[in-house]
């Protein structure tokens, strides 16, 4: 008996390294699954200028890079429109937050964009000198926006139309956005329409008055589009799906304008506290959602102001099977 109850140990011995083998192996395969796994995260590179309109960008990067779930995100920052525009038309980055008329005329050019969500709702203001009570009084007199290409230049339009004015009533200039409270404050101009912060600069510094928000000339106006390349949608369809989730989530958080905000919309743009606090108050995050009548509305005008001859059809250029699906 004792030969037999020393071979029974030998052979449970064997048994035990072997067994322990077998989970050094499997946690081994384990591991490197987990690596592989993490190693696959992609990476959606969306393009950006740095204004007050693109914070629910800046809050879902927060969000997602600190606890990255099934992507990164990687906000890719530009200095002008026409880069960032060259840039997702070529590829570059996946998407773009951006002037909702210049992805207009990219899709019109045939860049197989698509609008997935709107970067925000009203936000714009007309900033005009002291002098200036009334739009009659800019018969004659200089006014700035960033592009003729913009929402900018809508409001400019509307704003003439209501007044029984024209273009040709007041001299159109086009200035780089930083200049503009600089430019009225000495004089050089008598009143801009521009994307935040800048306008609340020059109201908070004393230097310029609003004369409009951009909701008094057109309610609900569209200005900052969120736009997907078509062929990143195509690819990655799930990926879509959870950004446009997270990206609806952040626009809601930013609602609350709290110090959290605040604290993150200051890593990417400078301006103080007062002029943010500005801003904050004629901007709208919440219904991202771009309804077919309200596209419909910005091509007519997009027509008139010459911006565009054919713009495409809602359902060509507007996706909304991404935003439908955030619950």
């Amino acid at each position: 008996m004792g030969k037999y109850k020393y071979i029974l140990i030998i052979l449970t011995f064997i048994i035990i390294a072997f067994s322990g083998c077998g989970r050094k192996e499997n946690f081994t395969e384990t591991s490197q699954n987990v690596v592989k796994k993490e190693s696959e995260i992609k990476t959606i590179k969306i393009a950006y200028i740095p204004i007050t309109h693109a914070l629910p960008l800046y809050i879902e990067n927060e969000v997602v890079n600190k606890n990255p779930g099934n992507f990164k995100l990687e906000l890719v920052k530009f200095g002008s429109w026409p880069e960032l525009a060259e840039a997702l038309n070529a590829g570059k980055v996946d998407g773009a937050s951006m002037l909702i008329e210049l992805a207009v005329k990219a899709k019109e050019q045939g860049i197989d964009l698509k609008a997935v969500a709107l970067g925000h709702r009203d936000g714009n203001v007309v900033v005009v000198s002291k002098d200036i009570s009334k739009a009659e009084d800019l018969r004659g007199k200089n006014f700035a926006i960033p592009s003729k290409l913009s929402t900018h230049n809508i409001l400019l339009h509307i704003m003439l139309k209501n007044s029984g004015l024209t273009y040709a009533d007041v001299n159109v200039v086009e200035l780089p956005p930083p200049e503009m409270p600089a430019a009225l404050a000495e004089g050089r101009i008598s009143g801009y329409s521009v994307a935040e912060p800048f306008g609340a600069q020059a109201v908070a510094a004393g230097k310029g008055k609003t004369l409009f928000e951009s909701h008094e000339l057109w309610e609900g106006s569209l200005c900052c589009g969120l736009v997907l390349r078509n062929d990143f949608i195509q690819n990655y369809p799930d990926l879509a799906q959870d950004f446009i989730k997270e990206y609806v989530n952040a626009g809601l958080k930013a609602e609350l304008n709290d110090e959290e905000v605040k604290e993150i919309i200051s890593k990417f743009l400078k301006a103080e506290s007062e002029v943010l606090d500005l801003s904050l108050q004629w901007i709208s995050y919440e219904n991202l959602r771009l309804e077919e009548e309200e596209y419909n509305e910005l091509a007519q005008y997009m027509v008139e102001t010459e911006q565009s001859q054919n713009p495409p059809k809602y359902s060509d250029f507007v996706d909304n099977s991404l935003i439908d699906r955030v619950k």
